[in-house]
């Protein structure tokens, strides 16, 4: 089993890569790790997370509320987020928070990443819809993420940021740098003229492997609600998840229920 200082080691390398790989500026982003049902290892507030070093890591229960912190060191003001992540997806034990610049920029021009353009990120990443804006600190951000932690494993956050969960926290930052990676490609292409996506039947095929390989998390191959009521799923939406798939809209909800009703013959 691993100690507790080796977890605070990991995080704090994690710290240094996002930090050095531009995904924050100076005390920007947050990482946290799930150790026991009621206990959690998170950084900091107020410090730069490219130069921590393990006894700047905080300790804080499942109400974000500190169970154990260095002098000098309290939790991150973001943790009441960390907390709805762990709250509703029990197959959470990592969250990191970053503002990559490519990822970011989508958030801020309110364009979630939905479009199929490498097999990659289909089959990693799925679609990343956008939560609508909260203000930081408070319960905003983690009321608006809510809806969307059931079908998604990474969120971006309303001209804000973004946020990616797993089952580890190299998985989790893997989804962040994935993301990324994604959005930047996705950039770029759109100045070349707009990217050429994958084909309908090019994504079904990428799912299929996705099962395949048995690949956990929540992803539109498996848990998309309008797939699973025979609608396009979200790489066909053409954005239109925004808001809608996988959140908690009631007339989507409606939409999708009468769908699966009618196929029933009832």
């Amino acid at each position: 089993m691993v100690s507790e200082y080796e977890i605070k080691k990991q995080i704090c390398e994690i710290g240094k890569r996002i930090y050095n790989r531009g995904m924050v500026a100076a005390n920007d982003g947050n990482i946290s790790v799930k150790i026991s049902d009621n206990e959690f290892l998170c950084t900091p507030t107020g410090v730069s997370k490219g130069f921590m070093t393990p006894e700047y890591i905080c300790k804080v229960d499942a109400e974000g509320k500190v169970i154990q912190a260095n002098a000098g060191f309290k939790p991150s003001s973001e943790i009441k987020m960390h907390m709805r992540v762990y709250k509703k997806r029990p197959d959470v034990t990592s969250v990191v928070h970053a503002h990559p610049s490519y990822a970011t920029a989508f958030a801020i021009a309110g364009i979630p990443l939905t479009q199929p353009i490498m097999p990659e990120a289909v089959i990693a990443l799925g679609c990343v819809p956008i939560a609508p804006y909260g203000t930081p600190s408070t319960e905003e951000i983690p009321d608006q993420v809510e809806k969307y932690l059931e079908y998604y494993d990474a969120v971006l956050l309303e001209n804000h940021g973004a946020l990616a969960f797993s089952d580890s926290l190299l998985n989790a930052y893997h989804k962040m740098e994935s993301l990324e990676f994604y959005a930047e490609l996705l950039y770029k292409a759109n100045q070349l003229g707009g990217p050429k996506e994958l084909s309908k039947a090019q994504v079904e095929r990428l799912y299929e492997i996705r099962r395949q390989f048995g690949l956990k998390g929540k992803h539109p191959a498996d848990v998309c609600p309008n797939k699973a009521a025979g609608l396009p799923s979200c790489h066909g939406c053409g954005g239109s998840c925004h808001g809608s798939c996988g959140g908690a809209d009631e007339d989507v909800i409606a939409a999708i229920t009468k769908k699966v009703m009618e196929q029933l013959g009832k």
